[in-house]
């Protein structure tokens, strides 16, 4: 299926061209038919010479209609702009052409109407200098006459090739259906209808709507029932437990997660110079329409803050139009629908720098060079899918950030370090804090050799030279071990010695002191030499002589096995007896602590 809205002045005669080319009547309304002016959308369709399907979304002409006009045209790919023969170019024809250029839509057909009433050659030349003007171009004109028939036979042949050169839709993309009618029907409940110009429903989907969740009970297009339907087409979408009032024309129904509401939105507009802009206008897209205050940053480019949020991504194109001055004040590509605060001196002048270098296409890549770090839901709503995998959870990063991020925890382990030579590494939470970074996860993700993650902090093994004054505590020590090494002292002679537990314990992460049990500790070496003492032994030997060997304590003597059957330097056996296992370099000084 194919869909393409009318566009053109009151009373030149698109409905009469919709009624005749489909056979059925677009305008809903009793007071359209009355009044023989069309007021609201109209929607018919019928099979072209190819055996396309067209739909058309048929538009109203007058001024005072341009709002519901521009909800019909918002999401349409094509339009059919007509213009009567015996008016020529009005000012709705300039209008409803100003809104097609401002949407930036690219295909389009002249429909010259009223043939019989007058020579159609003035209307084809004065419409078709004003189209190639516009994002239309150059586009194909036909006369025709509603009364007589005459041209419909070529009108039909336009619009096939019309159609024809229309570029896909995909089918695999998020939907964002702009709905542009809400009703009940008894019996099912609340059906919307819109065009849909991208992705697949399907009965059973859920979808999105504000920040609820509905479910998609069926679907119909162009009178029929249906299991699913792809891009482009004109939709009815009945909802499951979903009163009518909660949708309106504007509203959109969403792919879950696929989309992001915003109320800030920075754009590059393409029309009046950005300075020369109204402070307030209203935003048009799909059929939604919000008022915005604008607010300059560029010679061509502006913030704009919407009376309630849209869904936005970036690549979209709208339109901004004064009401009150019935005027297209330009269309807009939108640039940044997560845009950063202004609130520094200098920051507005910052940004407007920023936005020209951004041409509203989607480059994942670029936005994390200007963002540093984004999750790849950000990414996606943007409109701009992460194609690389995450680093951490859902966290991708800028590869130039990422490796200054690396190098600044280096530099903040380091200082941590100095400041706090007895605390074991920099807590994790304070370099989450001290880089600027929203998730812990990156903080350990950025972590690597030598450095490394323990029970919440970041350390360097082999850091930092442990304080004077916990070295010369150190010296005392090994001078009253001097002729005792294994003669552990107690805990009223570390205390002595200046080593509490903060100083035993910078001590041991230093690898200066093993801890043999809680307050039990020896120099490395002194652990070491006890193997080769041990080894001198009767083997296997008892613990008896094994603390007599060692001329220590049993205090000391049965942790300190322990410790040694646990590193593999000495074997257990049934009758609790031990034996010396294995080369001196089994337990090398230095060796880590238990």
């Amino acid at each position: 299926m194919h869909v393409v809205a009318t566009a053109g002045h009151v009373d030149h005669g698109k409905s009469t061209l919709v009624r005749v080319l489909t056979g059925m009547e677009p305008d809903r309304w009793a007071e359209e038919r009355r009044r023989g002016m069309t007021i609201d959308l109209g929607y018919a369709w019928t099979d072209l010479p190819s055996g396309a399907t067209l739909a058309f979304v048929d538009v109203p002409g007058h001024e005072r209609f341009v709002p519901n006009m521009l909800a019909g045209i918002g999401p349409v790919p094509a339009a059919m702009l007509v213009v009567g023969a015996d008016e020529g170019w009005k000012p709705q024809s300039a209008e409803h052409l100003a809104a097609l250029d401002a949407l930036g839509v690219t295909h389009g057909l002249l429909v010259v109407t009223r043939s019989d009433l007058a020579d159609p050659a003035d209307a084809i030349r004065r419409a078709r200098d004003e189209i190639a003007k516009t994002s239309l171009g150059v586009v194909e004109a036909v006369a025709v006459s509603g009364a007589t028939g005459a041209g419909l036979d070529d009108l039909r042949a336009a619009l096939d090739r019309l159609v024809a050169g229309l570029p896909a839709a995909d089918p695999q993309a998020p939907v964002r259906l702009w709905v542009d009618r809400s009703f009940t029907i008894q019996g099912s409940g609340t059906v919307v209808t819109g065009t849909l110009g991208a992705g697949t429903l399907r009965v059973g989907d859920a979808l999105a709507m504000g920040d609820r969740e509905v479910r998609v009970k069926g679907l119909h297009s162009l009178g029929r029932p249906h299991t699913d339907l792809s891009a482009v087409a004109r939709v009815a979408v009945n909802l499951r437990n979903v009163p009518k009032d909660a949708l309106a024309r504007g509203d959109a129904l969403l792919t879950p997660g696929a989309f992001r509401h915003t109320d800030l939105v920075d754009v590059r507009v393409h029309g009046d110079p950005v300075a020369d802009l109204p402070a307030t206008l209203v935003l048009h897209i799909g059929s939604a329409g919000v008022a915005a205050t604008v607010r300059p940053l560029g010679t061509d480019t502006a913030r704009l803050r919407l009376r309630h949020p849209l869904p936005l991504r970036i690549g979209d194109r709208a339109l901004l139009r004064d009401p009150g001055r019935h005027h297209v004040a330009g269309g807009v590509t939108v640039l940044d629908p997560l845009p950063p605060a202004l609130r520094r001196r200098g920051a507005a002048k910052a940004r407007a720098i920023a936005l020209t270098t951004m041409d509203g296409r989607p480059d994942p890549a670029g936005e994390l060079r200007r963002r540093g770090l984004l999750t790849g839901q950000d990414l996606r709503t943007l409109g701009a899918p992460p194609a690389t995998p995450p680093l951490a959870g859902d966290w991708h990063a800028d590869p130039a950030h990422w490796a200054d991020l690396k190098g600044r925890l280096n530099g903040e382990v380091d200082r941590y370090a100095a400041a706090h030579p007895l605390e074991p590494g920099m807590p994790v939470e304070a370099l989450r804090r001290a880089l600027g970074l929203p998730d812990r996860a990156l903080v350990e993700a950025l972590v690597e050799k030598p450095l490394a993650t323990r029970e919440g902090r970041v350390t360097r093994p082999g850091g930092p030279a442990l304080p004077a004054p916990i070295q010369r505590s150190l010296d005392l020590l090994a001078t009253d071990l001097a002729d005792r090494p294994f003669h552990a002292p107690d805990a009223d002679r570390l205390r002595a010695l200046g080593l509490g537990p903060r100083e035993l314990a910078a001590a041991t992460r230093a690898g200066a002191l093993v801890k043999i049990a809680d307050g039990i500790v020896l120099p490395p070496e002194s652990v070491s030499r006890a193997v080769e003492v041990l080894r001198g032994l009767p083997q296997p030997f008892t613990l008896s002589a094994a603390r007599q060997a060692l001329d220590t304590t049993r205090r000391v003597a049965v942790p300190l096995l322990e410790l040694l059957d646990r590193r593999g330097a000495t074997v257990r056996d049934a009758d609790d007896r031990r034996t010396v296992a294995g080369p001196p370099a089994g337990v090398s000084p230095g060796a880590g602590t238990d």
